[in-house]
């Protein structure tokens, strides 16, 4: 009988005949493989989620605008740098030059600027001449500079009053526009950008069973704390009753119920997918993945160690981008007193002997043969009882149980051996 293969779960002969491999390009180790330009794309698929993790979905016909004002802080947050700037400046200009006017006014409601040279008169704000004056004015009570040549006399109720209010809303706008700017500076996106996913996923043999495997990184000496992984199938499929689901989402099994989806991402780690009868890729064989048409996403997550923030990073998969027979090149190695991690060799795979079939095919090839070992290859025990029943024939009572159970031991010439 020929040997299983070390470290896989399939006889020799069924990896030989039942499901044909992929022969490598010669003998001895396979080269590493490096992911180079992307091959032209036999289908015009269009991303559900870019490589860079940046979703392909627009919100169009949106009858109920007002409800992004009823949260606009988040509004805020979430628009592009330069209309963040440009909303930054317009809320301290337009304050600037609203309490301005309301300056100017009320010094020109009181006759201030009729008396500019009287000096028995006395103005709510001296030195207060014109419209620039009592902008600059706002600026200088709102911002507390204080310059000392402007100034609110005693004598000015309404302007008491006005400049309370002005330095009540100028703190309230300060803050709003200060928060804003600082969750758009420490947005969590900023630090999934150092999170690394492989350019390809690949299908080989791990431990005797087709995988599917892709591989992430961490760029940053900080880790990512309680890291955790999953993955989503993308394909559209139509129901029983013949409704079509276009983009219809199909969980992936990553070790969710083993515990191995939480990530310790110290080094770039292998995340596998193993293609069970749960699988959705059960009865897919090499053909037949290279006709589908799916999207596979994969989302990492976890929180900022240096701020504790939650953090997002994700990345997809194409059928062109899956390497059905492939397996990626190691990017560890052991320093004096360190491991050293080499990022040039992240994405680089190689080729290994992979069959071709599903993992279904391959399972029941598997079941097949080895019933067919187990009922072809008599035991050596076996042997035993028969010769020695044959010998003795119809001997005692003890001598029939212990036959009927196979537990008569071995000669001891033979047990020696």
């Amino acid at each position: 009988m020929d040997a299983t293969p070390q470290g896989s779960l399939l006889p020799a002969p069924l990896l030989s005949t039942r499901c044909p491999l992929r022969p490598p390009p010669w003998r001895g180790p396979a080269p590493p493989r490096s992911p180079g330009p992307e091959p032209p794309r036999r289908r015009g698929r269009q991303r559900y989620v870019e490589k860079d993790g940046r979703c392909n979905v627009q919100q169009g016909n949106v009858r109920e605008p007002g409800r992004y004002l009823t949260d606009l802080f988040t509004t805020l947050a979430d628009l592009q740098w330069r209309l963040s700037l440009l909303f930054f400046v317009l809320a301290y200009a337009l304050t600037w030059l609203f309490f301005g006017a309301i300056w100017w006014l009320v010094a020109y409601g009181r006759g201030d600027l009729e008396h500019l040279g009287d000096a028995a008169w006395t103005p709510c704000v001296n030195n207060l001449n014109g419209f620039v004056a009592a902008f600059l004015f706002s600026i200088e009570t709102e911002t507390t500079i204080g310059y000392g040549h402007r100034v609110i006399t005693d004598q000015c109720p309404e302007g008491i009053a006005l400049l309370l209010l002005q330095a009540i809303l100028g703190s309230m706008v300060n803050a709003f526009m200060v928060g804003c700017m600082f969750v758009k500076i420490s947005q969590p996106n900023k630090r999934a950008a150092t999170l690394v996913f492989s350019s390809h996923a690949v299908v080989s043999l791990r431990d005797g069973r087709l995988c599917l495997m892709f591989r992430v990184g961490d760029l940053r000496s900080s880790h990512i704390v309680e890291a955790s992984i999953r993955a989503k199938l993308i394909r559209s499929r139509q129901t029983l009753e013949g409704e079509f689901i276009p983009l219809h989402q199909t969980d992936l099994s990553v070790g969710f119920d083993t515990g191995d989806d939480r990530l310790f991402l110290v080094s770039p780690l292998v995340i596998s997918h193993e293609i069970d009868a749960a699988s959705p890729f059960w009865e897919a064989s090499r053909r037949a993945l290279e006709r589908d048409d799916f999207e596979i996403v994969v989302i990492l997550e976890g929180m900022v160690e240096a701020t504790g923030m939650t953090c997002q990073a994700r990345s997809s998969y194409l059928v062109d981008e899956v390497l059905w027979g492939h397996r990626f090149t190691s990017v560890l190695t052991l320093e004096d007193g360190f491991y050293e991690v080499d990022y040039a060799s992240f994405h680089q795979t190689f080729e290994v002997p992979t069959p071709s079939c599903s993992a279904r095919e391959l399972a029941e090839a598997a079941a097949r043969l080895d019933a067919h070992l187990y009922w072809s290859i008599p035991s050596r025990l076996d042997e035993k009882v028969e010769e020695e029943g044959a010998g003795e024939g119809a001997g005692g009572e003890a001598g029939a149980d212990k036959e009927q159970n196979g537990c008569l031991p071995p000669p001891e010439s033979e047990s020696k051996v």
